[in-house]
């Protein structure tokens, strides 16, 4: 059945990503997330092909839910530093907020549900920033000692000053002590401040330089969208990822991260469970964050796709809730066919596809299918979502 949504406008949208990809017409206000799925804070309106209104609608009156939520995301502005706790996290933390009569709507709640929310996110422009994940220590003393090297032989004194991270420096003593560095920096403990200030000067001092790198170039944006904003120190401790079109991150629960900018397909268990930890004016609840996350170093969390066929690449994460399948543009000219195992949501990108031997999707269109398999015959590029439920 063919399903459509409105893109939700959250203040960090672009106002011209989503409308450029699937042709459509810009609204004018930020268009930061298409949702596709049934999630109940946006449900996809069947366009036909059902009786009932919305996709929601329509698998409860089947005794059915998705266990996945496809995404449109366009990111003009970074989006808040947030992790995601696991099923056992979920489920006790939402009854013990049940049992506090804590309401769904109260901005302080944290969990919203009892599912985990890990994330694939696949990226459509050229680049796709994330900051995603933390990294070794030593690789941040090492970039934060460089970074006070190039500012010395500057020969500057006020300037050296006004840039001393030696406090952070002092702190990198070994990667058992990142979760106590990430504590003190997100409550904005002693010198906190100061710190910030100094990371933002330095980041300003090292712009066009041959010292400048990613990590620098992520403090000048955060300060500049989140001045004074403890994340912006936060985010040295992590990988400023960039992505090309066609590459990927998946983030597990309990790893930070913070979408920086561009245009991207995301993929996520059907959650609404975030635990934030800067960058946002919303509820911040730093001892429940750091309770769910995983707060050790990881290589740079991207996923590599299986060639199904040619042109046709799967990203198969380490959880059941979902796979992202992309067809590129002419590999379907013969017909393939996917093995879904359950119900699929389809998004074509450009171009046109035919599922199902029927139904024609266009450029920007969408459609839900429960078959076992679907099978797609075209020209267009077509990302297609699948998934089941755990049953942890």
């Amino acid at each position: 059945m063919r399903i459509e949504n409105t893109p939700r406008s959250y203040a960090w949208g672009s106002t011209t990503a989503i409308a450029e990809l699937l042709g459509t017409t810009p609204s004018g206000e930020p268009e930061a997330e298409l949702w596709l799925g049934d999630h109940p804070g946006a449900p996809a309106r069947i366009v036909e092909g059902a009786e009932e209104p919305d996709l929601a609608a329509h698998l409860q009156a089947r005794g059915h839910k998705l266990s996945f939520l496809l995404k449109v995301l366009a990111a003009a502005e970074p989006l808040s530093l947030q992790a995601h706790p696991t099923i056992a996290q979920a489920r006790a933390g939402f009854a013990r907020e049940n049992k506090a009569g804590i309401a769904l709507d109260d901005p302080t709640r944290n969990y919203k549900d009892e599912l985990h929310k890990p994330e694939l996110i696949y990226a459509l422009s050229d680049p796709f920033i994330a900051l995603a994940g933390f990294r070794s220590l030593d690789a941040v003393r090492a970039e934060l000692h460089s970074a006070h090297i190039a500012i010395v032989h500057g020969d500057d004194e006020e300037l050296e000053e006004r840039t001393d991270l030696g406090p952070v420096l002092n702190k990198l003593s070994s990667d058992s002590a990142l979760p106590d560095i990430v504590r003190w920096i997100i409550d904005g403990g002693e010198h906190i401040a100061e710190l910030v200030a100094a990371a933002t000067r330095t980041a300003a001092h090292l712009d066009g330089t041959a010292d400048d790198t990613q990590s620098w170039a992520t403090v000048r944006r955060l300060a500049h969208h989140y001045p004074g904003d403890p994340g912006i120190l936060l985010s040295l401790l992590m990988h400023t990822v960039v992505l090309r079109p066609g590459e990927a991150l998946y983030l597990p629960t309990g790893n930070i991260h913070s979408y920086q900018r561009g245009l991207a397909i995301e993929v996520m268990a059907s959650s609404d469970n975030v635990l934030r930890g800067g960058l946002t004016p919303k509820h911040v609840d730093v001892p429940e964050l750091m309770a769910v996350l995983d707060a050790r170093p990881v290589p740079e969390p991207r996923i590599d796709p299986v060639d199904v066929a040619p042109g046709v690449r799967r990203f198969t994460p380490d959880v059941v809730d979902f796979a992202l399948t992309v067809i590129d543009s002419g590999a379907a000219a013969g017909g393939v066919t996917l093995d879904a195992r359950g119900p699929t949501i389809a998004l074509c990108l450009e171009g046109s596809a035919t599922l199902q031997g029927s139904l024609v999707l266009e450029r920007g269109q969408a459609a839900y299918c429960d078959d076992a398999a679907l099978s797609i015959q075209g020209t267009g590029r077509v990302v297609i979502a699948t998934g089941q439920h755990p049953r942890a």
